[in-house]
This record gives structure tokens, sequence and C-alpha cells, in this order.
């Protein structure tokens, strides 16, 4: 942890950062652990090595599920990272494939470097995606791009992920994680409340009509209204000088 952004790092380069039950597991507690820290206002996801960001699932740890419910119900890192609501952003650093591009889209927002790779390559083995891959991708890059994607498997490379908008910013890999903590930077200097509010507005906004969004919205404005970080903000503007956010 640097200040006030904290960086999780999937630690297994030898296999890609494929992720096993207990990494899983572990992902969970350390995420619910920064979540409950008020000194933690901006996470960066990233992978170990210049190889991976995240392969997915380890496809050779599937067998030990003993049925495909024990599967459904087990500790699902997308939904783990889903579930923060402290601001992340997605460090792409190499392949992000099937899970692993889950774990991206479940970011709030997605940085990569020129060698990193997306795919959803579930249907060339049989299956599907199952950590809100489908909606997540239409909602990034387009229904049509997401269709090519899905029902394909094959890759695209970090230009096209920034052309369709899968990603927001592409850098060269050694300013992947530098670029990625300024921004967080940037993120945790705001008023904590208002970012998570902000985070948990715009994730509304995907799913609610359009009228009860903006009402959704002007209720979650009211709140922040009410903070002492508002106040600090309008005596910070009349001052001149630069706010003081406690997260109150």
């Amino acid at each position: 942890m640097t200040g006030r952004v904290a960086v999780l790092t999937l630690n297994r380069p030898a296999k890609r950062n494929a992720i096993t039950p207990e990494m899983a597991t572990a992902l969970r507690a350390h995420a619910t652990a920064l979540d409950a820290d008020p000194q933690v206002r901006a996470v960066v996801l990233t992978g170990a090595g210049d190889r991976a960001f995240c392969a997915g699932s380890d496809v050779g740890e599937l067998d030990r599920y003993a049925t495909p419910w024990d599967f459904r119900n087990r500790d699902d890192y997308g939904d783990t990272i889903r579930a923060l609501r402290t601001p992340v952003i997605a460090a792409v650093n190499g392949f992000a494939f099937g899970g692993g591009l889950e774990l991206a889209l479940a970011c709030d927002i997605r940085l990569a470097a020129s060698t990193a790779t997306f795919a959803a390559p579930e249907i060339k083995l049989g299956w599907i995606g199952g950590s809100g891959q489908s909606a997540l991708l239409a909602h990034s890059i387009g229904p049509g791009n997401a269709a090519t994607m899905l029902l394909t498997g094959d890759p695209i490379d970090a230009a096209r992920a920034l052309a369709w908008g899968l990603v927001t910013e592409v850098t060269e890999p050694a300013s992947l994680l530098p670029v990625a903590l300024a921004l967080a930077e940037r993120i945790a200097a705001r008023a904590p409340i208002a970012a998570q509010t902000a985070k948990a507005n715009l994730r509304a906004a995907y799913s609610m009509p359009l009228e009860q969004a903006i009402r959704y919205e002007r209720d979650l404005q009211t709140v922040c209204l009410s903070t002492a970080d508002a106040t600090e903000g309008r005596a910070a503007f009349a001052q001149r000088r630069e706010p003081r956010f406690t997260g109150e």
C-alpha cells in the first residue's frame, strides 16, 4: 500500500496468474479488508510478472468441484471485485483471458500495457463465461464487438481494446503501473464518500430507466451535500485553497 492507494497483485506468474479456489478465497479476504479500511481510497489490481494479468480460472482445478452446482456457488473473484465500494483500476499487464477478462471488466477503469491481449475463450472449451462477461462486455464495447469476442473466443490486442473502449489508455509496459498509481492517487485525493457514491451511481445508471436514474442521482447528490467533506469543499473553493477531505 502506498499512501491512500492499495495494490492487489495476483501472484502466480508461472501459471499466467490463473486463479485457484484458494486464490479466490484469499482475494475476497484481502478485498474485504481493503474496503473496510478508511485509509484506502483507491485500489489498483494487476498481475505479477510481465506475461499475464490473469488467465482466468485454472482449468486444471475445475475438476475439484464435486458438481457444477458446487462450482456455481464458489467464491467468484469477479463478484469480489464488483462488490468493492472503493474505486478500482485494472492495470492489465498481459493476458486477460476468460475470468481474467471478467476481473478487468469488474474494475471501474481499465488501463493496459501495449503488450496486453483480451479474450473470452471459453467457447473454445465448450462453455461460456459466468461472471457478467456478456453484459459487461456489451456495456463496454457494444453488442456487435462483444458478440465477436464471445462467439469466436479469439483475442484482441491492446490497440483494438482501446479503439473499442474496453480500456481507456494504453501505455508502454514499464509505464503501466506508475500511470495506474498516478491515476489512483488523483482519485484518492477526492472526497471518498463522493467517490464511492459516484461509483454506486454509475453502476445503478446501467440498470435503471433514465428518469429513475436521474432521481436516484439527485438523492445521492443530497447525501453527499450533507457530508463534512462537502462543507470543506465549499470552504476551500471560497478560500481558493486545496480541500482537506476526511471522509466524513
